[in-house]
């Protein structure tokens, strides 16, 4: 592969690292840059690259969130975190509703929604919802600000929404954050949840990709994909401290904007480049 195939690896691990965590779809944005700057692999390679290239993202939130996540202490302190043990439950309860469409209908969805006018859509609508709730809960209060007031039946329902995010454009993040705004809980906890979640979503979607493929890797490809995620790694760090800083003062009004011209965008281009 030549320097500019290398640039554009690099490029898809920077869009992963700031789309997977800020709710504006990074499966949406990953599919519209390889529209721009498609690579010289097949067919297959770039599908599950796009998948796979997550679990750098995912090792950002691991290394960020350690202490909070690791359910284990000292053995004077009895060993575990009961607090930790009852959210990492709380996260399997939320991934169950995702799991259970998602493994059985991965290739129909693909087949059905993995296009232009979809992720379009997608943007649009869940930018306008994000203006009307945030314009909702304007003068509420959140009844949910520790992860110790979320309940499994709202876990659950958090879940639910995250079903949403199986349609590309959605926003995996995107989806979790408004059903769990919806439902009570403070924009930081929804945030951190949405994060939380994402480490058994994504771990098992790209063991799904990674099992359809096959392990018969070339040199290239593995370079390819560890480069990729490492970038997404990186950037990922920078865009979840970003993102958890920025909601302490501000609502998630702008990237509903964002979104909604991004997908008018979307629209206009594929339009008048077709």
């Amino acid at each position: 592969m030549n320097i500019l195939e290398w640039l554009k690896v690099l490029l898809l691990g920077i869009v992963e690292g700031l789309t997977e965590w800020l709710p504006i779809s990074s499966t949406g944005h990953m599919i519209l840059v390889n529209e721009f700057i498609q690579l010289n692999v097949s067919k297959e390679f770039m599908e599950m690259f796009l998948v796979v290239i997550q679990l750098g993202a995912i090792l950002a939130v691991v290394v960020l969130y350690f202490w909070k996540l690791w359910p284990f202490t000292t053995p004077s302190k009895g060993w575990i975190k009961k607090g930790t043990w009852s959210l990492w439950f709380k996260v399997i309860v939320a991934v169950l509703p995702a799991a259970l469409i998602g493994i059985p209908f991965d290739d129909q969805i693909d087949a059905l929604f993995y296009n232009y006018q979809t992720v379009a859509a997608t943007l649009i609508i869940y930018g306008v919802l994000f203006i009307i709730i945030e314009n909702r809960n304007r003068h509420r209060t959140p009844v949910i600000t520790t992860f110790q007031e979320l309940s499994y039946s709202t876990a659950l329902l958090i879940g639910a929404f995250q079903v949403l995010s199986l349609i590309p454009g959605t926003s995996r993040s995107g989806a979790t954050i408004l059903g769990a705004m919806l439902l009570g809980t403070s924009r930081y906890i929804a945030a951190e949840f949405s994060f939380f979640l994402a480490i058994p979503v994504m771990f098992g979607a790209s063991l799904l990709k990674l099992v359809k493929f096959g392990f018969n890797f070339t040199g290239t490809e593995i370079a390819i994909l560890l480069v990729g995620m490492l970038t997404a790694f990186v950037v990922s760090i920078l865009a979840i401290k970003f993102l958890m800083s920025y909601i302490k003062k501000n609502d998630f009004k702008a990237f509903g904007w964002y979104r909604i011209v991004l997908g008018i965008l979307v629209i206009l281009y594929f339009v008048f480049a077709g």
